[in-house]
């Protein structure tokens, strides 16, 4: 046995500082890599806890496989019955941390690769800042073409709508998180009710991010491919279904969004086509599309992709952005949300109208009793 594996097998029989818990439902095409690079994480004290939510594929076999290879280090649970009313994930989350031990809890989900000696330099950077609540925003893999022109539409606006430096500003009532990797120390998270708070929550990580700065604890967030990788959605399908699960609940105003991102891709198109169909006179027509084109192409610059994607973004990814928005608004408006299986109802448009329910209902009574 080499030095290493020597200190590797002490540190898995030491009492973790962290807590991993990987929430997994049909994982089978991406938790074997995600499990090898958190099994080789050293420097640090911890455990991988991976819970597994019904899954249907080899996810099981897969995780089991590890928790044999590694018997002190990776445990692997069921999520058990799915209470009403919950996401499937927050419960699964909910099971892990209840087996946890750890003083800190990192929620990192199964699409996620992890670079050598993050978990240990992420702890570090935690207390360096003070931060009760660590969120990396994973550097994106994209493989198939839509992933490459849209991922760079979505991050451009997420950090836009959530920028880093409000986030981790405690005077910004600005919060935010990843749920591909959210690190906090548990003392923050039971405080805040943990993910049993938020328990109908299908954005579940910005929903804790919120709760945890209005109770006057510390964000930090920041992009991190430093950190970690992932690859959210492996085809068309996915990434449809992902975004629409989404979109609408990250952006207060989707569709006036969805209608800007469409005049902003429409104007330098429609100067082309004015050019193309000696419409109009070259000079100008040309020098509006060119720079409309630089234009749409420099706002996605803070997306963290290369000029390639964010043409593509700026050509392609934005219509579709736009259709993704209202498709999105279209789901929630209809309290029909589907992932993985399931169809999660709008928890909050119900509360509104059984309270409008309730108030017409009330309003008769005061007129049949003349009261």
């Amino acid at each position: 046995m080499t030095a290493s594996e020597t200190v590797r097998n002490e540190s898995e029989k030491a009492e973790p500082v962290v807590s991993v818990i990987v929430p997994v439902r049909n994982e089978e095409a991406s938790l074997a890599i995600c499990l090898e690079s958190l099994v080789a994480q050293t420097g640090i004290a911890f455990e991988i806890i991976v819970v597994d939510d019904h899954s249907t594929d080899r996810t099981r076999e897969i995780a089991d496989s590890f928790a044999n290879a590694h018997p002190h280090l990776v445990h692997v649970i069921e999520a058990g019955p799915l209470p009403a009313g919950w996401t499937g994930k927050n419960n699964a989350i909910v099971n892990g941390v209840r087996e946890a031990r750890g003083e800190w809890l990192l929620f990192t989900d199964a699409d996620t690769v992890h670079r050598p000696h993050s978990l240990m330099w992420a702890f570090a950077e935690a207390k360096r800042n003070e931060a009760d609540l660590l969120s990396y925003s994973p550097g994106q893999i994209a493989v198939t073409f839509w992933e490459k022109a849209v991922l760079p539409v979505v991050f451009a606006e997420l950090a836009r709508e959530y920028p880093p430096s409000k986030v981790s500003d405690p005077g910004s009532p600005v919060a935010a998180a990843n749920g591909q990797y959210i690190l906090i120390q548990r003392k923050a998270y039971e405080a805040v009710g943990g993910h049993a708070a938020i328990a109908d929550e299908i954005l579940e990580d910005v929903a804790l991010a919120r709760a945890v700065k209005r109770a006057g604890f510390e964000i930090r967030f920041r992009y991190a491919d430093d950190a970690a990788r992932t690859r959210m959605y492996r085809n068309f399908r996915q990434l449809r279904e992902g975004w629409t699960k989404n979109l609408a609940l990250l952006f207060p105003n989707p569709g006036w969004l969805a209608v800007k991102t469409l005049l902003w891709w429409i104007l330098p198109w429609s100067a082309l086509l004015l050019v193309l169909g000696h419409v109009a006179g070259h000079r100008w027509w040309n020098a509006l599309f060119i720079a409309t084109i630089l234009y749409n192409t420099t706002r996605l610059r803070r997306a963290n992709f290369d000029w390639t994607m964010e043409f593509l973004g700026a050509a392609f990814g934005m219509p579709m952005f736009a259709y993704l928005l209202l498709r999105s608004k279209h789901a929630h408006a209809k309290g029909n949300v589907s992932w993985k299986g399931r169809t999660y109802p709008d928890r909050k448009r119900e509360a509104q109208q059984n309270s409008e329910k309730g108030s017409a209902q009330t309003e008769r009574l005061k007129i049949s009793t003349g009261y």
